[in-house]
């Protein structure tokens, strides 16, 4: 979406509902809109999503809805608010934890569900955008769990990146691994299985890799292994300013 395009979106995410000027009235309103759309590209994925479609599904022509939504920019941009869950959820339990790194765990796993319920959202939360205040929340509230590290804005900023990157990495992972609880772990070792099987000797490192999973177990770990790792850095930069 080109950047003159954006005050539609502000107005839409930001601004005061709106009926619109012209026309009959069907009874559409901005969430119901969004959760059509939400509810198509959790079945078909974002690239399902149509204006006709969305249409379709609320029983109007695709003309009535350009007069709530501009286009399909604006209208993603309204899904994501939708399907993102209300940061405020978070509250009582990161106010219940001791510390940063305990509230920015508990922000970091709500993300990574987040995305596993709506995996078209790490496609459409990516790129230069406007933000609603769903999205805006979670960055002030993986923010505030940072609050009294001696950090400044600047590298909390950098530490918030870093948490969603590796969020988003796992989870980009098991969506190409097609998803479900297994993990994408166990998607990696089910594809390799038949060739390490034939192939073994010449990677000896993997091959006992993988028997080291197979029998003492720890497998599908990666989310909670790159968490704690990653704080521990976090962690060492916070005591070196104390």
């Amino acid at each position: 979406m080109a950047d003159e395009d954006w005050g539609a979106v502000v107005r839409l995410l930001w601004g005061p509902a709106v009926e619109p000027a012209r026309g009959p009235k069907r009874g559409l309103t901005l969430g119901g809109i969004a959760e059509a759309g939400v509810a198509i590209a959790d079945a078909q994925g974002l690239g399902g999503v149509s204006m006709q479609l969305v249409a379709g599904e609320l029983g109007v022509t695709k003309m009535a809805l350009y007069r709530y939504v501009p286009g399909k920019g604006e209208l993603v941009a309204l899904m994501v608010e939708a399907a993102l869950p209300d940061p405020a959820g978070l509250d009582a339990e990161t106010a219940a934890q001791d510390g940063w790194r305990e509230r920015l765990g508990v922000w970091a796993r709500a993300l990574f569900a987040g995305f596993r319920a709506h995996p078209w959202l790490l496609e459409a939360t990516v790129g230069a955008r406007v933000m609603g205040p769903r999205e805006v929340g979670w960055m002030e509230r993986a923010l505030a769990a940072m609050d009294g590290c001696a950090l400044s804005g600047a590298e909390a900023m950098d530490a918030v990146v870093l948490v969603s990157g590796h969020v988003r990495g796992i989870a980009e992972q098991e969506r190409a691994m097609g998803g479900g609880s297994a993990g994408p772990d166990a998607g990696l070792a089910k594809a390799l299985d038949e060739v390490m099987r034939e192939h073994g000797e010449g990677y000896p490192a993997l091959t006992a890799a993988l028997a080291s999973v197979a029998a003492h177990g720890g497998q599908d770990q990666a989310l909670e292994f790159g968490l704690e790792r990653i704080f521990d850095g976090i962690g060492l930069l916070v005591e070196g300013r104390r």
